[in-house]
């Protein structure tokens, strides 16, 4: 008899350590996580497929996982990706769209137990009715940048009103996502399927939801550089964004200064705070919500190992004491202003002397001391443990165009011996935990 108890509970402890993850159901993961076999700060390709090649013989891939990355929110061992409005180059006052009809998609990956990283799902995003969208510019009122759409012959291409660059990425307990972009900019909820459920912007362009709008400041936005993170709190009430970098507000201004929001998802309620970057014109590429108050930042430039200066950190902030610059009516145009002046044109010594304070930041994480980081463009953070993240780049589909000139060329990594850029991920393991 103790024999047969024996078997049948090795059996069970079998079963139960050979699952990845066990669902409970009660609303967030529970843990049994895999082990994973991937190595510290090593490079890991994610896996991919050529879109096309072009009469030069430059590959554009399929690829592109690398605008945002988030954790799977009840299986460990899995993260989402997603990708931006596809391959494209600056060309005269706008941009090229190599592949005009490519629609942005979210991934599903998962670290298998041999160490391989695998793509097991692809979620393509569609407007309301169920139709895939392209990642071509919106028309004026409705996220407008002031970029002018071509195709790779150069022939402009129609705006597309339900076109997103998408560059935030958060999962929800139920399936359904919410991506932020660089157009509008807009935040959407899409259902499990990938299908629009609700679009939120400074513009108020949908009338079935309430009247849920953004500040109208966001407008104010860069071309190219709008909500470039989206994180979420971990009761799934807030939704926390942040801007790439400075805003033109009320124009061309590149300072350290930009700004992160939260809405509340029940009443559409917003606050807005500020965050000081190190150095003028560098970008926010991700923020990742560890509490209601403490979140998790990359602050980069835009360089390659190698260059003069190169900076890829990861940075803890908590908006605890930081003040809420929200204006007291969120259709001013240009948001608080400070003796006459918007934010983004005042000093910080002005700001303080007014009683505003930043939100706090403590670097958790150096990309380029802990793996050399080669790449240009840090963007994503899955974060496995409270020691643990896995990051992510973004290989712009591996096309370039240094000369800003429409030409297509290969996106390749400096170093003596000459790689294609490919979205990867990296293990990070850090010195403190995320809960300290």
């Amino acid at each position: 008899m103790k024999t047969l108890k024996t078997m049948l509970l090795c059996a069970v402890l079998i079963l139960f350590t050979s699952c990845q993850y066990l669902d409970d159901f009660s609303g967030g993961p529970i843990s049994v996580p895999p082990q994973l076999v991937l190595e510290e700060n090593i490079q890991y390709e994610l896996p991919f497929e050529v879109l096309t090649t072009t009469q030069e013989n430059v590959e554009i891939r399929n690829g592109g996982y690398g605008s945002a990355a988030t954790a799977h929110p009840r299986r460990k061992g899995e993260f989402y990706a997603i990708t931006d409005r596809g391959p494209n180059t600056d060309f005269m006052d706008g941009k090229k769209f190599p592949v005009a009809d490519y629609t942005p998609r979210i991934g599903l990956f998962s670290v298998t137990s041999e160490g391989d990283i695998i793509l097991k799902k692809e979620i393509i995003l569609k407007d309301p009715n169920g139709n895939p969208i392209s990642g071509i510019p919106n028309p004026e009122g409705k996220g407008a940048t002031g970029e002018i759409p071509y195709d790779i012959d150069g022939n402009q291409l129609p705006f597309d009103d339900f076109g997103l660059d998408a560059e935030g990425l958060v999962a929800l307990y139920d399936g359904s996502f919410w991506v932020s972009d660089e157009y509008g900019p807009h935040i959407v909820h899409y259902s499990a399927e990938g299908v629009e459920l609700e679009r939120i912007s400074p513009y108020g362009i949908n009338d079935d939801n309430g009247g849920r709008k953004i500040p109208a400041v966001f407008s104010k936005r860069r071309p190219n550089r709008g909500m470039e993170g989206l994180g979420i709190t971990p009761n799934q009430r807030n939704l926390v964004g942040i801007m790439q970098s400075t805003m033109y507000n009320p124009e061309t201004i590149r300072t350290d200064l930009t700004r992160i929001l939260m809405f509340d998802l029940r009443t559409a309620k917003t606050k807005q705070f500020l965050y000081r970057q190190e150095n003028s014109n560098l970008s926010n590429s991700e923020i990742v919500g560890l509490s209601d108050t403490e979140f998790l930042v990359i602050e980069r430039d835009g360089n390659f190992s190698g260059e003069s200066t190169v900076q890829k950190h990861i940075y803890k902030i908590d908006i605890s004491n930081a003040t809420d610059v929200s204006s007291t009516n969120d259709e001013d145009e240009f948001g608080l202003l400070l003796n006459g002046k918007t934010l983004e044109e005042s000093t910080w010594v002005e700001l303080e002397n007014a009683g505003i304070v930043p939100v706090t930041k403590t670097l958790i994480a150096d990309l380029v001391e802990k793996t050399g980081y080669p790449h240009d463009k840090l963007e994503g953070i899955w974060v496995i443990d409270d020691h643990t993240l896995g990051c992510i780049n973004d290989d712009d589909f591996a096309v370039t165009d240094e000369d800003d000139n429409g030409i297509i060329e290969q996106k390749i990594l400096p170093g003596s011996e000459p790689k294609i850029d490919a979205s990867s991920l990296y293990m990070i393991k850090l010195n403190t935990s995320l809960n300290d």
